[in-house]
């Protein structure tokens, strides 16, 4: 699934490809991607004429910022991906994952490809965005400026369950999935069942800096690609190069030697080392 890493690449790759753009024609072939309450010939109709005014990101959300005071809002969830194509590279032949096509004024093509067909994409007023955000209750961003560890810790007090999934609900901070998660609390000392609201200063302050030094990092490297990520060129992320436990699982912790694990913790794959990880007894 693209994190917010990978967001945030295809975000920076993508904007410079099709900003000042102006839609002149829209296929969907899979209108179950499309969220509204218009028909999808209505929709279709709403962006005809528009214009790409710039690319931004909120979570793992890409909008696109239209002329008309419109934001085109995508969840890639597990599979999307967009793939840009200059007039002379557009596919002669339809690809059966593409279910989502934008031509624009240069001929250039836009396509929106999901294998499992789960992304979503939704028409919001620019007005309405802020609006539209708090109530899927996402948390901040994970950067020193948004991120703030005062109300982090006052949160955390308040969380029974185990940190990993309090982690992974994006109320806390957003963009964590199951793979930075992991690499996250490997780089606090943090085991992965630790219940939340156990947690002391001194592991909520490395916890803290650890998302956002790993999610800065990951940014920069381009993201993980573990499976079908690619960016908005087509190519491969290179974190997982710098992966220290996700997907590490019976081979020695790069730290201390021991066998990194695996267990499912919230019907999710977990990755630790018992070592530097320990589970504390509450």
């Amino acid at each position: 699934m693209p994190e917010l890493p990978e967001v945030e690449t295809i975000r920076q790759g993508l904007e410079p490809l099709i900003k000042g753009n102006t839609i002149n024609g829209i296929s969907v072939t899979w209108p179950r991607i499309i969220k509204t309450e218009q028909s999808i010939n209505e929709w279709q109709r709403s962006l005809m004429g528009q214009s790409i005014e710039s690319l931004s990101r909120r979570g793992k959300y890409l909008i696109f910022n239209l002329s008309n005071n419109k934001m085109l809002v995508s969840h890639l969830r597990m599979e999307g991906k967009f793939l840009f194509f200059e007039a002379e590279n557009v596919p002669k032949v339809k690809d059966k994952h593409t279910h989502v096509r934008f031509t624009f004024n240069d001929y250039s093509e836009l396509h929106y490809h999901d294998v499992r067909k789960f992304g979503r994409m939704e028409l919001i007023h620019s007005g309405d965005i802020e609006s539209y955000f708090t109530s899927k209750k996402l948390g901040p961003e994970p950067t020193s400026e948004s991120f703030k560890i005062d109300l982090f810790s006052q949160q955390l007090a308040t969380i029974k369950k185990a940190i990993k999934p309090a982690l992974l609900d994006q109320h806390l901070v957003v963009g964590l999935g199951n793979i930075y998660v992991d690499e996250v609390l490997f780089q606090a000392g943090i085991h992965p069942a630790t219940p939340a609201q156990s947690l002391n200063d001194a592991q909520i302050f490395q916890l803290h800096q650890a998302i956002i030094d790993i999610m800065n990092r990951a940014i920069i490297a381009g993201g993980s690609s573990i499976r079908t990520y690619r960016n908005a060129y087509g190519t491969e992320g290179e974190f997982q190069n710098f992966h220290q436990v996700y997907g590490k699982a019976n081979q020695a912790c790069p730290v201390c030697g021991t066998k990194i694990q695996k267990i499912q913790l919230s019907q999710r794959g977990t990755h630790f080392c018992p070592e530097c990880q320990p589970r504390v007894s509450i």
